[in-house]
């Protein structure tokens, strides 16, 4: 995101109806540019649109069994550009598949709930205050 500009997310779900009421909510609450995607092959396809921050789906097979996860997802974003931001999101709420997230460079892993959107804004809060502080701090380490 450069100065200015709106933040630039991507949601990626295969459940229609949560991926709507998400790119809504994300709509009414923030000044957002958002691109949506039913598939892991769809958000790679289109990473070149070079988007400030990824919210992925964990599993990604209600569409085709046969699609790339999100596991598979994040580790070919992440084979692309490192840098961007990857929340993933998932129904199930156990540890291990959160731990696998991270070990795979998630930034952080939410559970659908009712509470997610919620949980999602202040990550991306979070996201951009922690970019502004990295890019403050290279700012003062040029000066030194």
């Amino acid at each position: 995101m450069k100065n200015g500009e709106k933040i630039k997310l991507f949601l990626v779900d295969d459940d229609a109806v949560f991926l709507k009421s998400l790119e809504i909510e994300f709509l009414q609450h923030a000044d957002f540019v958002i691109e949506t995607f039913a598939t892991g092959e769809l958000c790679v396809e289109n990473i070149s649109h070079e988007p400030d921050v990824i919210i992925l789906d964990y599993h990604l097979d209600g569409i085709d069994k046969n699609a790339m996860n999100g596991l598979s997802t994040l580790d070919k974003i992440k084979s692309t550009n490192p840098d961007i931001p990857v929340v993933m999101l998932s129904s199930q709420d156990k540890i291990d598949v959160a731990i696998k997230c991270m070990h795979h460079r998630a930034f952080d892993y939410v559970v659908k709930s009712e509470t997610a959107f919620i949980r999602l804004q202040k990550i991306i809060t979070s996201i951009f205050s922690y970019k502004k502080m990295e890019k403050e701090l290279n700012w003062y380490m040029n000066r030194m």
